[in-house]
């Protein structure tokens, strides 16, 4: 077996798998592909270090119906690993083509390792409350969150070999009679560099705009908790942080009148810098927090959008 591969339909991740491919190329001494559905990024990602790249070409305009082209590529290949962006549509894919060729799969991984002539992965259990360690022998397959790591720059002069394979993905007793896009009312807050998030410390929505404001002088999106988006509605799902919601990777993220349940510091965790505001000082998010103040937000966060905006 020969070759680190990796696939996701989002060529921003498959760039990001890219610098874990790069990672497992120095320690196995393997070439790494992409396998891609966009030809147009073909010298985009051999100058990020891809020595072969893949297109698959078809008709089919979902991404999970290529599962059994990226098995047919991966087995001729001879894959020792292949990486697959954990979003919905790259877990199908990576679990049907894992069946397919009988493969173990580890879902999920935050790192991943050659160990001893196998990939060793760690990944959240229990909600965040513990790491699990998982060993699998080659070939592996691993999905791999999305952010888990930076894109992989871009280097001059490299040449690197790029085919293309006819898919046929003629449907297979499966078909869509419908469509219907999810309408998102704010920016996509887990890409965001600073983030200000809100929760059960606001006694009614009109106050939010305490925290608007914040976020407006430092350039930052609005994030909450659960209870923030789903239990009251002030905020749109798609702004609730947390274990089965966003998972946010800011330089900054402010949490305010935020207990810090671990729930929704799972969806924060890999943030450079916490800073917690609570009038609690025994709060969880304390624990989780690179800074912190103890003090009423009502009090808080008008002093510190003032002294950012110079007043």
């Amino acid at each position: 077996m020969s070759g680190i591969w990796i696939y996701s339909e989002d060529s921003v991740i498959a760039k990001e798998l890219l610098t874990a491919g790069l990672e497992l190329k120095a320690s196995m001494g393997q070439s790494v592909g992409v396998i891609t559905l966009a030809g147009d990024e073909q010298n985009a990602f051999i100058a990020a270090g891809a020595d072969k790249v893949c297109i698959l070409k078809g008709q089919n305009p979902w991404p999970e119906s290529y599962a059994g082209a990226v098995a047919d590529v991966v087995s001729k290949e001879q894959a020792s690993v292949l990486l697959v962006g954990g979003t919905l549509r790259g877990k199908d894919l990576a679990a049907n083509a894992s069946a397919a060729l009988r493969t173990g799969l580890v879902t999920d991984a935050l790192t991943i390792q050659y160990v001893n002539n196998s990939i060793e992965t760690t990944r959240l259990v229990y909600g965040g409350l513990a790491i699990q360690t998982e060993v699998i022998s080659l070939p592996a397959f691993v999905t791999v969150p999305p952010r888990t790591y930076r894109e992989a720059p871009a280097m001059t002069g490299r040449q690197g070999e790029v085919f293309t394979v006819e898919v046929d993905t003629i449907a297979s007793g499966i078909s869509i009679s419908n469509v219907c896009p999810i309408i998102r009312e704010g920016a996509d807050i887990s890409t965001a560099n600073r983030v200000v998030g809100v929760g059960r410390g606001f006694a009614k929505r009109e106050d939010l705009a305490m925290a608007e404001k914040l976020a407006q002088a430092i350039g930052a999106e609005i994030g909450c908790t659960r209870g923030i988006a789903e239990d009251s509605h002030w905020l749109p799902s798609e702004c609730y942080i947390g274990i089965s919601g966003q998972k946010v990777k800011a330089e900054l993220y402010i949490a305010a009148g935020i207990s810090g349940q671990v729930q929704h510091i799972v969806g924060v965790r890999d943030s450079k810098i916490i800073v917690a505001i609570d009038t609690n000082e025994k709060a969880p998010i304390f624990a989780a927090a690179d800074y912190g103040i103890v003090g009423d937000l009502y009090e808080v966060l008008p002093l510190l959008a003032g002294a950012m905006e110079g007043k």
